[in-house]
Order: structure tokens, then sequence, then C-alpha cells
């Protein structure tokens, strides 16, 4: 309820969407984002930062919060972009598009961080806001669901790295099978610069 109300304190008659993203630090796989705007009596129970709940747990809430949204998007920034641009940019992309693909214009976003993308509506960040806001704890589950998804179809096409394990976050055993079987396509080789030095 508290982060109901974090958003209700804010809103001011505003239609607002919160927007996070997930996959920042990983090794591997593209850089997720999600934006979700909900009406302004909507409140999900349970809703949390995605980082403490189970997977279990974020799987129930994101075909709920899928379901109870006024509108929302899910998006992303390639491997690709996260080498060009470098990675906290790409999560910008990813955030920018989430919020541009909403088939609702917001009036306010709220951006889980202490930098914005580069959109144009008003925007705040706020730091922790997947603790404090419910509409930013329902982009991070949309978007950590999401990834993590993304991140078991990698497995079917990469079984040796044992993505849907580590989902290309930098585990011993995510090094140890790096170390093996070396750089596949879908790492980024800008956060492996050490072991190409090898």
């Amino acid at each position: 309820m508290e982060l109901y109300e974090f958003d209700k304190s804010i809103r001011n008659g505003r239609i607002i969407c919160g927007v996070d993203e997930a996959g920042r630090g990983p090794l591997a796989g593209d850089v997720y984002a999600a934006a979700v705007i909900f009406d302004k009596d909507t409140v999900i129970d349970g809703i949390n930062d995605s980082k403490k709940l189970s997977e279990k747990k974020r799987e129930v809430l994101f075909d709920e919060i899928k379901e109870k949204a006024k509108a929302y998007c899910i998006a992303k920034a390639t491997i690709e972009e996260i080498e060009q641009l470098n990675i906290l940019n790409a999560a910008m992309l990813a955030m920018k598009r989430s919020v541009e693909g909403l088939k609702i214009k917001p009036q306010l976003a709220l951006i889980d961080g202490n930098k914005s993308p580069d959109i144009d509506i008003p925007t705040e960040t706020v730091i922790k806001g997947d603790a404090k806001s419910q509409s930013i704890a329902a982009a991070s589950i949309l978007a950590k669901v999401a990834r993590d998804r993304y991140m078991k179809e990698l497995n079917k096409k990469y079984p040796q790295y044992q993505f849907s394990k580590h989902k290309g976050y930098g585990t011993k055993l995510h090094y140890e099978m790096i170390e093996k079987y070396g750089i596949s396509p879908v790492h980024r080789p800008s956060f492996l610069k050490k072991v190409l030095n090898k």
C-alpha cells in the first residue's frame, strides 16, 4: 500500500508512468526496460522491487501487472547498441523506447535511479524507486521477467554457458564457462576486456 500511496502523492491528476530497466550488470544479453501506467485506483498486493521477490512471485505478478495496467510497454537495447553507446546510454535508450511505446502518453515519467532518458515529457528520478513507487516496481518486474525469459531462450541456443542459471551475470560458474568455451556472439565484449586480454 505504501508504494501505491507514493504514486498517489505525486499524481496530482496527471497520468504517470513508472520506468525501470533490467540487465545493466550482466556480461551477456540485451538490456531491457519497461514502462507502466496504472489507473489512479489500481492497487496490486505484494508488488515490490523485483530483486526482493522470488522468481515464482515475479512470474505471477508479471501477468497481474499486464492485466491491470492501463498501459505498459517492454523494450530493449541490443548487445550491439550496448557496445556502441555504453551500457548506461543503452539502458537509457531502452527506457526511452518503453515510454514511447506506451499506447497512452503519460504526463510525467517516474524514472528509477538518478538519470533520466531523453524523452519529450517531464521526468522525475526516484532513487531506489522500485522500492518506493508501485508503478516503478511494476516496471522493474516486467523488465526483469522479460529479460529472464529471453536469457532462457538464449540458453537453448548456447546451452554450454548455462544462461538459465545465472541469467548472464558474472557468477563464478559463468566465468568458468567463458574460460572453457570462449566468448559467444551474445556476450558483451566491453564487459569482458580482462578475459579477452588474457
